[in-house]
């Protein structure tokens, strides 16, 4: 009796390490199957209108991607956390990610956010690339250091805030003739600062004068004392580098001072129809990486408002999309490479795949990345017209 109970439990415990065995291969194989990724960024609290975009493109592209079998037959798990806009917040929902097994990450939006979140990627070499985050410190640890390092792990769909503050001075020289500039900023913003910075930097070469540099704080609602000190000098253009939100207010109490200069906004104007009074706005142009009912992005439109229920809300939508297609593009390459995702091999073959994309077609242009990862690609020029955010050039 005891040798049969001993040959019974012998062959319950085989049996139980076979289907253990069983068990670990199949979640083996499950976990195979899928390569995790994540998307960090503020989707509530202030400046969700451009957080919320930003996941909706990513969500729908995945969503999209999925359903016509993922990246070389395997779905793509994506993660979707909340920063708030917070750089801490960001870093935390990093933490959260890796833990989770991202191979991966998209954000985060607004560029605060986004330093801190590639700093810390940086750090473990983590693939990372954003849509909207446009601080030259977002890809370089010091931008003003006499030796640029740069973060090589990290990239962005959008051009960065130099170049349109450089963009915005041949612009106000060559096609609006000016001669004269004041300049409207937040101090302490590496948004707007950054632009100033890129338009100072090319100013006299296109025999540009600053009669008046004003700025104001975050929180900052009444504008009246700095309008009045632009409006008195009368400049041929007034450069607003600021958010929507900040540019409504601002223009119309520029414009209730009698001051009809041409007004140049960066890409932070985007859906600043909705802050000022047609009138006001009318003639106002912007710096935009996206240009409504053109070809190349008409599907999209189509697609976003079928899934949305609303029109593409601002350029940084069809950013996002780009910025999924360039990392799955990397993702393709790596999985097909034979390598694992999560692993540090198949990390640097997304990365090297980004690197050394040439000329890589999306719906807001084509990707080549420069030194600093950075896009080469044109700037969109979007006018207010009757209250409309109307594509005008390219430039």
């Amino acid at each position: 009796m005891k040798k049969t109970l001993s040959v019974m439990l012998i062959v319950l415990l085989a049996v139980s390490a076979l289907f253990a065995n069983g068990g670990s291969e199949t979640a083996s194989s499950a976990a195979s199957d899928t390569i995790t990724i994540a998307f960090i960024g503020n989707t509530t609290g202030d400046y969700a209108q451009y957080g919320v975009p930003v996941r909706n493109a990513v969500k729908m592209y995945y969503d999209q991607l999925n359903a016509n079998g993922g990246i070389n037959g395997k779905q793509v798990n994506l993660l979707e956390y909340d920063d708030k806009a917070d750089g801490v917040e960001s870093v935390n929902a990093l933490n959260l990610a890796i833990d989770k097994g991202a191979t991966a990450v998209i954000g985060s939006v607004l560029t605060g956010a986004t330093i801190a979140l590639s700093d810390a990627t940086y750090d473990i070499n983590l693939p990372q690339i954003t849509a909207s985050a446009t601080s030259p410190k977002v890809t370089v640890m010091d931008p003003d250091a006499k030796t640029i390092e740069v973060k090589t792990n990290v990239f962005r769909t959008c051009f960065l805030d130099p170049f349109q503050g450089e963009k915005m001075a041949e612009y106000a020289a060559k096609k609006c003739g000016a001669k004269t500039v004041a300049i409207f900023y937040q101090n302490g913003s590496d948004y707007s600062e950054a632009i100033v910075q890129g338009f100072e930097s090319v100013k006299d070469s296109f025999g540009l004068s600053v009669v008046a540099k004003e700025a104001f704080a975050a929180g900052d609602v009444d504008y009246k004392a700095q309008m009045t000190n632009i409006a008195a000098k009368n400049p041929d253009v007034v450069l607003m580098p600021i958010y929507y939100g900040e540019a409504g207010l601002a223009i119309t109490a520029l414009r209730s001072l009698g001051c009809k200069a041409q007004i140049i906004g960066g890409d932070g104007f985007g859906s600043v129809k909705k802050y000022a009074s047609a009138q006001d706005l009318e003639g106002t142009v912007y710096m935009s990486g996206y240009a409504s009912g053109t070809p190349s992005v008409a599907q999209f439109e189509k697609d976003y408002k079928a899934t949305y229920g609303e029109e593409v809300p601002n350029m940084f939508a069809p950013l996002a999309w780009d910025a999924a297609m360039v990392l799955t593009e990397a993702l393709k390459a790596a999985d097909a490479a034979g390598l694992k995702a999560g692993t540090d091999e198949f990390k640097q073959k997304v990365i090297d795949s980004m690197k050394g994309m040439n000329g890589l077609e999306g719906i807001t242009g084509s990707y080549t990345f420069n030194e600093t990862n950075d896009p080469i690609k044109s700037v969109a020029i979007i006018q207010l017209t009757s209250g409309d955010e109307v594509f005008k050039e390219f430039f």
